[in-house]
């Protein structure tokens, strides 16, 4: 469980991995009434497809709802060139109750890396404990998924279990948390976007910095690499220099052994009365504090001093 990212996080994290970010109209401040209940402690990353198509209604849609569902429908709106459209930070109104089973696999990371979640109640809270990404698809099973449209699903989702320290088991799809939902649906002639497949892409780009680009050459260094060790010059000390040495090495053995010291004296008659009743613990305590920060000082002279000279 974590503290939701704030605005400002959420979009560093994001522009960090890479992703192409537009802010839609008061996202930052966009969100579901406190009343409708809390947004976090957050556990995940949902996806789903809208069920629509183009990208400035499919975006106005999700900011603003509809008449049976109130916006903002989801964090983010990925459209098919890859752009997230950032239209929330807040609770969205976007996974709605679902399996408790499937948030304790989530939390936890606990189930099978290829395997795909099965939900069956629908008895818990998802609003609360879920990012979520709309991205505009129609979900017949014709309509094709670009790459890069999957890429920035790969991307967004690695950004914010990145910031959060998740695994790629943390994001799941609509279908894996909801009875009888079918998003993310592949459709024909694009990529695949099951929520297996788009884990094990999150995984391969967390293994790796956020400046990732797959099929990306290592930098060649611009220099050759010695293959040899230089030579180590063994430091030679002058003999002012030794004999500042060995004072510090003297004092320290003296420090180190805790050396007995007067016990600091008390001048405020309340304060004498507080310490009887420790049995003289305070300003015995008091006395070795003062005698630590004197030696300290001392050191401290020693050392910036043999400094200066070498």
């Amino acid at each position: 469980m974590a503290t939701p990212l704030s605005p400002d996080r959420l979009l560093s994290a994001l522009r960090a991995e890479g992703v192409q970010v537009v802010e839609y109209k008061s996202w930052r401040t966009h969100r579901r009434p406190a009343s409708t209940g809390a947004f976090g402690p957050v556990n995940g990353v949902m996806i789903h497809h809208t069920v629509t198509s183009g990208t400035a209604s499919s975006v106005e849609l999700c900011y603003n709802g509809h008449s049976a569902l109130p916006g903002p429908l989801c964090h983010g709106v990925i459209d098919k060139a890859g752009t997230v459209h950032l239209v929330s930070a807040g609770r969205a109104n976007h996974a709605g109750r679902g399996d408790d089973d499937v948030l304790r696999q989530v939390r936890a990371e606990s189930y099978d890396r290829g395997a795909t979640l099965t939900p069956n109640e629908a008895n818990t809270d998802g609003n609360r404990a879920f990012y979520g990404f709309e991205c505009v698809n129609l979900g017949d099973g014709r309509d094709p998924w670009p790459a890069a449209q999957r890429e920035a699903i790969v991307r967004a989702s690695a950004a914010i279990c990145r910031a959060h320290g998740w695994g790629a088991r943390s994001v799941i799809g609509h279908r894996e948390w909801q009875p009888g939902k079918v998003d993310p649906r592949t459709g024909q002639g694009g990529v695949d976007v099951a929520p297996s497949v788009l884990r094990r892409l999150i995984d391969e780009r967390l293994a790796h910095p956020a400046s990732w680009r797959p099929g990306a050459e290592p930098a060649k260094p611009s220099t050759p690499i010695p293959t040899t060790p230089p030579k180590e010059t063994p430091d030679v000390l002058t003999p002012a220099q030794d004999a500042r040495l060995a004072r510090i090495e003297k004092r320290l053995e003296e420090v180190a052994e805790n050396a007995e010291v007067a016990p600091w004296t008390y001048k405020n008659a309340a304060l004498v009365a507080e310490a009887k009743k420790t049995g003289g613990k305070v300003p015995d305590m008091h006395g070795r504090i003062e005698a630590i920060q004197a030696a300290l000082a001392e050191l401290t002279t020693l050392v910036t001093a043999l400094t200066k000279e070498s």
